[in-house]
């Protein structure tokens, strides 16, 4: 018997536009555009495999739910990186085309309007729904920075290492401050 069709889920297509407000600041923009660039350098001469399999991007919208609705599901994390994805341009990260893998790194930029969603709703939806490994917070102003791993459930705050940078068990890199911008040591 065929489904009722007010029950059939309908699927957005997948080449949706990225759905992001602009940027805070030209601090905020160059601080989003410093890791991409960074993580594309440090994994230019890769020979293997992996290097075709990540996926690096920032302020792009992640559709989540193939009943989206665009106020309520869907994100726009400030970076992201998710391995074992094809590294190709891409409008914005659907899920549901993307054989539903989630970033697998986030971070975001703490701003005056941003901070408190970026605390508390953002990261219970990238901890409970994404079940994002590794999320990090950086504020480009304060120099505020934070960052949780997803253990067992809840995410648990990352203890800094004795230069203060913080571990990344999803990308083998620290990330850390350094004359003030946010980047990665190995």
């Amino acid at each position: 018997m065929p489904e009722p069709e007010s029950d059939r889920v309908i699927f957005p297509p997948g080449d949706l536009d990225s759905d992001e407000p602009p940027l805070e600041s030209d601090l905020h923009r160059d601080q989003i555009d410093l890791p991409i660039r960074l993580l594309r350098w440090l994994w230019q001469d890769r020979q293997d495999q992996d290097r075709q399999n990540i996926h690096v991007s920032g302020n792009v919208t992640v559709y989540y739910s193939p009943q989206q609705r665009k106020s309520e599901d869907f994100r726009g994390p400030d970076f992201f990186v998710v391995l074992g994805a094809e590294n190709r341009t891409r409008k914005s990260w659907v899920v549901w085309e993307e054989g539903g893998k989630y970033p697998n790194l986030i971070i975001e930029l703490l701003s005056d309007s941003t901070a408190k969603t970026d605390r508390t709703l953002k990261k219970e939806i990238y901890q409970d729904i994404f079940r994002t490994p590794d999320y990090f917070w950086f504020d480009p102003s304060s120099l505020e920075f934070q960052g949780f791993d997803l253990v067992g459930g809840p995410y648990q705050p990352i203890p800094p290492n004795a230069q203060g940078w913080l571990w990344s068990q999803q990308l083998k890199l620290f990330l850390g401050i350094q004359a003030k911008p946010l980047r990665f040591y190995p």
